[in-house]
Formats: structure tokens, C-alpha cells, sequence
């Protein structure tokens, strides 16, 4: 094959190069997978409603995320265990991300340190995304190396106390090889070959929107809340203290039968009334899909599969293509709907494709 076009070609090509069970485990969902389904068809609910005439000579894609400027309104979403998709892991994603002029999150249950990753990219821009581990301390620990390592945001995921029911890992028995490890997760579990299971084991269950507030009022970055799809928890979080907040369904991987992330966006929009940025995350493929959930409210979107199938394909090189792919794309995508920038997408450049307001169902 020649050099994959899109996005959706390097997904084909990573299903030929990963194992049945990295590939399951990256490109897969909990229970039946509708959700999953879900967040793909979902931008094919919403039709583009282009403006002409607009003078598109000067098109750009770049704007702010949390006052840092950005390439454009696409940043690396947090994934965990890169090396499984490629040797250069971590450290590629975060190479890529910072060629690209974007922000790459890193998860806490990375194959690289968050010092490693900050002096394989000097120059990138970095948020950690931590998930709040039974053990405070070894949390705690793992912030102050981020911050310390120059990263300029945390990004608290809320939607896993316990892992959502993921068969391809159940069938296929996925676990990390024994030459690759988890820096987080050393020193609590104690052994190589490490599941997906014994990672998020080590979530404390119990965390509240108490917690959440102590950590807004003590940290001294922004924080942000991700894994929401309601406008009630969208509230909740503006009250204790978020500065942005991640629609998200974890990628459909947590509890399947819940909506696309790009349905539930104009409700969360809406509740949080510029008081937070409004961030999202699920099935973006296509520099049209950034488009659409620009206008249904959107600061930005985060990518995650994508940039691994890039990842996968050809390490540090295809993660950066696939950034670049869907960078073109959506200057393309603005310049034919009227928008000079994304600060000119409005809600008014979409409809629904079948009238009136989606349920989802």
C-alpha cells in the first residue's frame, strides 16, 4: 500500500501490524461495543452548513486551549501502555505532538516517566492525566514529578473507580510483555506482564467531588475534570473548581450503553456557560469531525486511537503524519465552511441531519 491518506487507513494497516491482543486492546470497547459504534456515528448525524463568500485567504487552524496556543484545536488524548503499540511509546507521542505545535497528554499508566517524556520533547506542551490512586501518596508523588518535569495541566479521569467490561482483552488474554513496564504501577503491583485488570485495580473507587475540589484549591495548574457526559456533573464540576472539562465516555470503553460523546457536547455546553472550557473526546477520525464539534460548542477535541494506529503504523513518523493529516484536513474543512479560524465556527455552520433535536437512540 502506499502511504496511508487518512486516519482510517492507518487503523487498516495497525490491524495487520499489532498482535490480535494489542490490537484489541487499543482499538477495542466494553460489552457489545455500541458506544464505541456510537462515537463514530454520531458525526454522521450532523450536517455541515457551509457560509461563502468569506474570505478564507489567511485560514488557520491555530487557537488557545486554557490560554496556551496551539497548532490547532486538536490535542494527543491520554493513552495508556504506548509501548505496546511501538517501541518508541510515550516519548514518539510526545515528539509528534510537539512537532505538531499541540499538547500531549500523558496517562499515569504510561510505559515512559513523565521526566522522560519532558526531555525526549524540551520543547512540547504537556498536560499529565492522572487517575487518583488508592494509594494518595503514590499519587501525589507522580503530580509533583509532572509538574516538576514542566507540565502545565492535570487532567483528572473520573469515569473509571472500577474497569468497564472489555472482552477482546477477556478473550484474547491480553498483558504487557515482561520487558515492557508501567513506572506508576512499579513499585504497587510488583511484577511484569501486567493486564489492563491489575492497572485499573489500583484506582481508588472512593473518589468524590470533595477530592476533586481539595486538589482545584491546592494545585498550582489548571485542573481539568474528564470522563463527563451530563450537564448535572458538568455543573458539579464548574462549582469545585475545574478550569476545563473533557466530554468524554472513555473512548467506549468504560459502561457500554451510555451516548456519543458528541451527542451529550451542546447539553454539557450549555450547563457550564463559559465558566469552563468545554474539551471532547471519542471517535474523531476526521479533520470534519473537529469541525462539528467545534461548532456544537467545543474548545477543542482530544484524539487518542488515532494518533496510536499512527503510532503502530510507523512509530514517532506516523504519529506525527496523523497529526498532520488531520491538521490539513480541518484547515481544508474551515476554509469550505467560511471560517478564517476556529473562533469563527459557529453553531449555526451544523444541523442535525434528520431534523429536530437527537436522542441518541
Amino acid at each position: 500500500m502506499s502511504d496511508p491518506l487518512n486516519v482510517l487507513e492507518y487503523e487498516r494497516l495497525a490491524a495487520e501490524k499489532l498482535d490480535t491482543g494489542a490490537y484489541g486492546y487499543f482499538a477495542g470497547g466494553a460489552g457489545d461495543e455500541w458506544t464505541l459504534r456510537e462515537n463514530r456515528r454520531a458525526y454522521a448525524r450532523w450536517l455541515l452548513r457551509p457560509r461563502l463568500l468569506v474570505d478564507v485567504g489567511g485560514v488557520t487552524a491555530a487557537t488557545t486551549v486554557l490560554g496556551t496556543p496551539v497548532s490547532s484545536p486538536l490535542l494527543v488524548a491520554p493513552v495508556a501502555m504506548q509501548r505496546a503499540a511501538h517501541p518508541d511509546g510515550e516519548v514518539g507521542t510526545a515528539r509528534a505532538a510537539a512537532a505538531a505545535g499541540t499538547i500531549m497528554c500523558l496517562s499515569t499508566l504510561a510505559t515512559s516517566t513523565a521526566a522522560e517524556v519532558a526531555a525526549a520533547a524540551p520543547g512540547g506542551k504537556r498536560w499529565f492525566q492522572l487517575y487518583v490512586f488508592r494509594d494518595r501518596g503514590v499519587s501525589d508523588a507522580l503530580v509533583e514529578e509532572a509538574l516538576e518535569a514542566g507540565f502545565e495541566a492535570l487532567v483528572v479521569t473520573v469515569d473509571a473507580p472500577l474497569l468497564g467490561r472489555r472482552e477482546r482483552d477477556l478473550r484474547t488474554g491480553f498483558a504487557l510483555p515482561p520487558e515492557i513496564t508501567v513506572p506508576s504501577a512499579g513499585g504497587v503491583v510488583g511484577r511484569a506482564g501486567l493486564t489492563p485488570h491489575d492497572l485499573l485495580s489500583l484506582i481508588d473507587p472512593t473518589l468524590s467531588w470533595r477530592d476533586i475540589e481539595a486538589l482545584c484549591s491546592r494545585s498550582r495548574v489548571p485542573v481539568v475534570v474528564k470522563g463527563l457526559l451530563t450537564g448535572e456533573d458538568a455543573v458539579l464540576a464548574c462549582e469545585h473548581g475545574a478550569a476545563a472539562v473533557v466530554v468524554s465516555n472513555h473512548g467506549g470503553r468504560q459502561l457500554d450503553g451510555v451516548s456519543a460523546t458528541l451527542d451529550v457536547l451542546p447539553e454539557v455546553v450549555e450547563a457550564v456557560d463559559g465558566r469552563a472550557e468545554v474539551l471532547l473526546d471519542g471517535g474523531i477520525r476526521r479533520g470534519t469531525d473537529i469541525l462539528k464539534a467545534l461548532a456544537l460548542g467545543a474548545r477543542a477535541v482530544l484524539a487518542g486511537r488515532a494518533l496510536i494506529f499512527g503510532l503502530a503504523v510507523d512509530g514517532e513518523a506516523g504519529a506525527r503524519r496523523v497529526l498532520e493529516l488531520l491538521h490539513a484536513e480541518l484547515e481544508l474543512a474551515l476554509a469550505l465552511a467560511g471560517c478564517a479560524s476556529p473562533a469563527a465556527v459557529t453553531r449555526a455552520h451544523v444541523a442535525p441531519r434528520f431534523g429536530g433535536r437527537h436522542t441518541g437512540l
